[in-house]
């Protein structure tokens, strides 16, 4: 099988407190790391590649520090990496990161299976990978928890489907796409010795040139959609009261209050 992963470099939101500036981190830099949800991404592709055969490309776009992020793709196991990093690529909405994306799969050529990740962690959208299948005419199936059956030779795919309201069982033709959540696999650590590959990789990097976009059709001139501000939400103080008293006396009166309040 050849399948493509879509990955990503966010910021590493574990570092959020009171005192940090979530615009800063979000856009200006601070640390960094492999999206959270794409290192299951990265698993599923891993296993599929380990039963079927075939090759696994991890596909990021990004800044040019998100090369790290491919090396740990490719420490874990993924064949090939490209970045799409421009400059020109910064304050791209969702649907402009899509379209270069697309063009990198174009140029990348044939696959079976497209690979994304639940959602980014920084813009929590989950629409990127909605917009790639609908910009390559695939079928989406979104949300997958397990795999059931793929059969390469016959270019089909079962999955199921984890929902709010219960699990849904899906199949479908390949090439498809498909956005995984956490419940699918445990993501492995990285070997020494795909640390050691990693780290000897050359990892080539598009611009927009090379995936034929001009600079008004990326970043802030080719998007519909911008963030004009990233902020942490208010803090709230808490207060605790303990009530004394017999255990029967304290139920009543924390009732009491509940009501009061009402929170019953």
């Amino acid at each position: 099988m050849n399948i493509i992963t879509l990955i990503k470099q966010v910021p590493d939101t574990a570092q959020l407190s009171s005192s940090v500036d979530g615009l800063k981190l979000m856009q200006e830099g601070g640390p960094r790391i492999v999206n959270p949800w794409d290192e299951y991404t990265l698993e599923t592709a891993i296993q599929l590649k380990e039963a079927h055969g075939g090759q696994v490309t991890a596909l990021c776009l990004g800044r040019a520090g998100s090369v790290e992020a491919l090396k740990t793709a490719l420490a874990m196991g993924a064949d090939e990496a490209v970045l799409i990093s421009d400059p020109a690529i910064e304050s791209s909405d969702t649907l402009v990161t899509a379209r270069l994306l697309v063009a990198a799969i174009k140029k990348l050529g044939d696959f079976d299976l497209i690979i994304g990740g639940r959602s980014a962690i920084d813009g929590n959208s989950a629409a990127t990978a909605v917009q790639v299948a609908a910009l390559l005419d695939l079928p989406p199936i979104s949300y997958v928890a397990a795999l059931n059956a793929v059969d390469p030779e016959a270019k089909t795919m079962t999955a199921t489907r984890l929902l709010e309201s219960g699990r849904e069982t899906v199949s479908t033709r390949l090439p498809a796409l498909i956005t995984v959540v956490k419940e699918i696999n445990e993501p492995r650590y990285p070997s020494f010795i795909g640390i050691r590959r990693a780290a000897k990789a050359t990892i080539p990097t598009w611009g927009i040139a090379e995936l034929g976009f001009e600079a008004g059709q990326v970043g802030s001139s080719g998007s519909q959609v911008t963030w004009p501000d990233v902020s942490l939400p208010p803090t709230r103080e808490a207060k605790c009261e303990i009530i004394a008293g017999p255990p029967a006396e304290a139920a009543r009166i924390l009732a009491d209050r509940l009501e009061a309040e009402k929170a019953i």
